[in-house]
Parts: C-alpha cells; structure tokens; sequence
C-alpha cells in the first residue's frame, strides 16, 4: 500500500482559512460506507441520520494556547515555542524555530512572570524545555499564548474560542479534535431529546495529525504517541450499547483511535488511561465504531487513511473527489462528513 495512493488534487482556495459565522451551518455530507451513496446536507441536519439509542462519542480535549513567542536570554534573538506534551514537573516537549539556536542550558523569557530553559534535545526541531513561572501557569498561558493554528491556516484567527469545541474542558491538546467544532450547545439538547446518548471520551490531540506520511509504503509509517482517558460511566455505557445492539457515533478521528485502541487492547470498555500510537489504514478491522462524523482531511494523512480503512479508500476518494467538485471548504475550519 503506497502514501500516493491517498493523495487528492485540492485547489488551495478551498482551505478554509476562517471558521464561518454559525457552527452548526457548515456543509456535510453524508456517505453510505455500504453502498457509497453520496448526499448534501446542512451540518444541523445531522440530526435526522441518528437514532434514538445511538451513543454519540465526543473528545472533551481543551487545546492550549501553546504557541509563544520569547526571546534569548543572552542575545535577545526572536524564539517561537510551541508546547507539544506535558511530561511532569513543569518539562515540556516542545516544537522550538529556530531550533538551531537551541542549546542544552539555553534560557527563553517569555515575559517577568515566565521562561523556560532548555534541558533535552530531540529530532526535527524538538526541545525539551523546563518552565519557571510566578503565579499559575494555566492562566498565564492564557494571557501571552496564541493558538496553535495549523500552518495551512494563514489568516489570524479573531475569536480564541472559535478553535475549541462547545464542550472543551480537559486542558492539554497542541491541536482541536475538529469534527466537534460544528456542533452547537443548542444542536446538542436537540440531539440529547432525541433520546441520543452523548458520552465522552479525552485524547490530548498532537501535532503529529497534521504531519503527512513521508515514507513510501504506508505500513513503515511511525505514529507519535497521544495520551487518552475514558472514565467508567462511558465505558458502561457503550459496553450496553453493544449488548444491546445500538450504534456507536465517533465524533472525529480522536475519538475513533482511542474507542478502537481500548478495544484492540481488551475484550470491553473499561475505566482506562494511557498512550495511543494506534494507526489505523485500510485493512483494519473495527470493532468499536459503527459511524463516523469528521473533517476532509489532508492528502497523504494518516487522518485520510482511517477514513478510508472505515468506509473503502474507493468510496472516499469519490467522496473527495465530489466535495471539490462542489466547492466544499476542507481541513480545521472546514465542512463535515458523516460516514454511516
């Protein structure tokens, strides 16, 4: 299985570059993954595709404003920072341009109240970099942190909260689970009355999503590693719905890798923390999902090859190819898919 055989012609006007006005009025389209059915539709009218009984799943990650810009304690050089993962006692992984200027000892002050010295080096521009902060450093991240936007997006994004779902709480992402960014808190007391369960996952997105796979054959691809959690409420209540034969709803392919890490790794759900590099391409077999809400993704993708190991890599194609044919925005603060 080669990475070209993922890739798509997108025409660049069709990345979305700003989130539209309402959530909830993106595009979505709506594909049969049995019979490769296309239709168009209004992303509130996702609706009308679920069922009483069906347990919609959804990422809870909040993303952090991880991207901070210092300067070096000894020449005053322009350093950008960007958090990638939380390693403890104040360490943090982090994507660090220009990295060449990076030592081990190296200081980068952010403001007086914080900066960060550099105590590992990694590959591909990754530094390890202990902070030193007066007050709480969740708030003052807040304050001098700019959302890590992905680096197809261009324009400044106005609204902080634009890039976090309507039910963000669980603080640590380096990116936001993107298919929960259509949903509105009205659109989800509709779908709750419905009689839709609506249980929730965490799985700390990385920036490793958004990398494309560079290695020829698709299986020699590494995966980086995302921490996830699900409690016990979740866990029994899909561990019923499966009993009882009702559907499962991903909402995004994070929720989708940890649901299908956790049952790879044991015979139920079940209260449970850790680290995923699951990677998912055609092939695979589920066992967890039985319908998927997601973003177009990035050709090449690791994202891409899940969507089409879940629905056919010739079902998806025409899917994609059909989108640009019809003008769908893609990416972050683009349209909807739902695979049924």
């Amino acid at each position: 299985m080669r990475t070209d055989d993922f890739d798509y012609n997108l025409p660049g006007e069709l990345i979305a570059q700003v989130p539209i006005k309402e959530r909830d009025h993106s595009r979505l389209l709506v594909l049969d993954k049995s019979t490769g059915e296309i239709k168009h539709e209004r992303f509130d009218h996702i609706i009308n595709y679920l069922n009483k009984g069906d347990v919609l799943v959804i990422n809870n990650t909040k993303v952090l404003p991880a991207r901070i810009i210092g300067t070096k304690e000894d020449t005053n050089a322009v350093i950008e920072v960007l958090m990638l993962k939380d390693l403890g006692n104040n360490r943090w992984e982090c994507l660090s341009k220009p990295a060449k200027r990076i030592k081990i000892g190296t200081v980068v002050k952010f403001s007086d109240e914080l900066s960060a010295k550099c105590v590992g080096i990694g590959e591909e521009g990754i530094r390890e970099f202990e902070f030193i902060y007066n007050g709480i450093f969740l708030e003052i991240l807040e304050r001098l942190g700019e959302m890590p936007l992905p680096p197809y997006i261009h324009e400044k994004l106005k609204d902080k909260d634009r890039y976090q779902t309507v039910y963000a709480k669980e603080v640590g992402s380096a990116a936001a689970p993107t298919a929960g960014l259509h949903f509105t808190k009205e659109l989800l007391d509709k779908i709750k009355e419905k009689g839709i369960l609506i249980e929730e996952i965490t799985l700390h997105v990385g920036l490793g999503t958004f990398r494309p796979v560079s290695v020829e054959d698709v299986t020699k691809h590494k995966m980086h590693s995302e921490f996830y959690t699900m409690n016990k409420e979740t866990a029994d209540a899909l561990n019923k719905a499966k009993k009882e034969g009702r559907r499962i709803i991903s909402v995004g392919t994070t929720t989708t890798r940890t649901l299908e890490t956790i049952l790879r790794d044991n015979p139920e759900f079940k209260e449970i923390s850790g680290w995923t590099d699951i990677f998912i391409y055609p092939g695979f077999k589920f066992k967890a999902i039985d319908g998927l809400i997601t973003n177009f993704h990035l050709p090449k993708s690791t994202l891409i090859m899940l969507v089409s190991a879940f629905a056919s890599k010739e079902y998806i194609m025409k899917a994609y190819e059909e989108a640009v044919n019809e003008k769908y925005r893609f990416f972050s603060f683009g349209d909807a898919m739902f695979i049924k």
